[in-house]
């Protein structure tokens, strides 16, 4: 059975917030056109674009109902048909009524069967509730003209919220498992609960990756997906968790290593291994279906295409990157690193300068065509990619577990300035100074254009993950 979901981004869901709910205590509608990860297992649907509704067009508003003329919607069910995305029908509940309501029953039978023939597509769509709060519930009409449940909400802002449909029932939940108990004392129940049911990816499974896959995994997380293309050599003892010399004798791939360790631990945590480059389709759809994407590689290509990734399919993304720079003789000019958070329709990496399009390209030919990538560096063309940097695992620890923390603070929101403060913290081991800086709350040109588009062909645009070309 296939798990339907809901995400946004935080701009999205302030935008909804402010029409929904205009303080007259009547309830207000709005329209949201997704694209979609259709995936085998989970079916996440991502808002791209908001039509709200006016107030004053509507021809009933009362704190229970809401009434408007459909032909309104003309515009967007026909932009919906031409692009092939789901609709989805967002209104509130002033008086916070936990769940659908007879009028919305009767409301959603005769209007969904009309989106589904209006939009040619076998695409689902969805109604969904926002509560005073912010919170939002809501239920999927899939193929066979049926309702199921949206598993979750998720909202992608300053903060990360997510809201399971059984949060809004009065079932008891069961124990947490007895391992969690520590950490659930500092970040208490629902967070230890929803981290349990969070899919995190990671890129990179070596020095800072396998430290962030230790920490997610015995914070109790759900499902891991770990992805990295390269085998354990004897030059990554020295900081890959877990590996040993017969894994590098062996030249074991990272991913197997990494994952059988989960396995042995045993805490509960199903993970998935990637052994590919991120530029692969298989590995990319199944990212897409995770909640949050942690990057722990240090190649440009790699992060920018984890960026677009996220903008695409609306998840957090959360960078990891470590600069120790000295010499052979052991002279150290600088220890450092940089934690980013970044949120699908604002600033970027390559808006905040921590990765140039130049060194992207490069590295792509570099990967693509050895040979004339040396021919066109030594030609001056490109400039030079480095392959070999110092690493120490010490200075990683201190970037992972940073990276893990940032994650638990989108969650819990346990900072004594705003999350939106830390868009970007830069620290100096070497100086022993941390450098916040905020999000901007610019959207780069490059990437924020692709809000919430999904599955496309070519993926991401890229015309090197067409169905053709792989």
């Amino acid at each position: 059975m296939v798990d339907f979901t809901l995400s946004m981004t935080g701009s999205q869901h302030q935008l909804l917030r402010q029409h929904l709910f205009p303080g007259d205590g009547q309830e207000a509608v709005a329209i949201a056109l997704c694209g979609r990860r259709a995936g085998a297992r989970r079916h996440r649907l991502l808002v791209k674009s908001l039509h709200l509704v006016p107030h004053e067009a509507c021809t009933e508003r009362s704190p229970v109902t809401v009434a408007w003329p459909t032909d309104i919607m003309v515009p967007w069910l026909q932009e919906a048909d031409r692009r092939g995305l789901s609709v989805v029908k967002i209104h509130s509940h002033p008086r916070d009524y936990l769940q659908f309501s007879a009028q919305d029953d009767r409301s959603d039978a005769a209007l969904f069967p009309c989106i589904a023939d209006w939009v040619s597509a076998d695409v689902p769509h969805a109604s969904v509730v926002m509560l005073s709060d912010g919170r939002m519930f809501g239920r999927a009409f899939n193929s066979d003209r049926a309702f199921d449940p949206l598993v979750s909400v998720t909202v992608v802002g300053d903060s990360l919220l997510i809201w399971h449909a059984d949060e809004f029932e009065a079932e008891p939940a069961q124990a947490l498992p007895a391992f969690t108990k520590r950490h659930a004392q500092a970040f208490g129940e629902a967070t230890t609960r929803r981290l349990g049911r969070l899919s995190a990816a990671v890129i990179g499974a070596s020095g800072t990756g396998s430290i962030v896959i230790e920490q997610l995994m015995r914070l109790g997380i759900g499902r891991l997906v770990v992805v990295d293309d390269d085998v354990v050599k004897d030059i990554n003892l020295n900081r890959i968790l877990n590996a040993t010399s017969k894994d590098a004798d062996a030249r074991r791939l990272k991913v197997e290593v990494i994952g059988d360790a989960i396995e042995a631990v045993g805490l509960g945590t199903i993970v998935e291994r990637y052994p590919h480059n991120l530029k692969d389709r298989r590995t990319i759809h199944a990212v897409a279906e995770c909640d949050v994407l942690f990057g722990c590689v240090d190649t440009a290509e790699g992060r920018f295409v984890a960026n677009l990734l996220s903008a695409f399919y609306s998840l957090p993304y959360i960078d990891v990157g470590v600069a120790l720079d000295a010499d052979d003789t052991g002279a150290i000019t600088q220890v450092c690193g940089y934690i980013h958070y970044l949120q699908p329709d604002l600033s970027s990496l390559i808006s905040r300068g921590a990765v140039s399009m130049e060194d992207v390209r490069a590295e792509g030919l570099r990967r693509q065509n050895r040979e004339f990538y040396e021919t066109q560096r030594r030609a001056g063309y490109i400039r030079n990619v480095d392959e070999d940097r110092p690493a120490v695992i010490s200075v990683n620890m201190v970037l992972a577990g940073m990276a893990v923390n940032e994650l638990l603070a989108r969650l819990h929101d346990f900072r004594d300035e705003p999350n939106r403060d830390y868009g970007v913290i830069g620290v100096s081991i070497s100086q022993v100074m941390f450098y916040p800086e905020a999000e901007s709350g610019t959207p780069c040109k490059i990437t924020a254009r692709h809000v919430g588009r999904g599955d496309v062909e070519p993926l991401l645009d890229q015309p090197e993950l067409s169905k053709v070309a792989s």
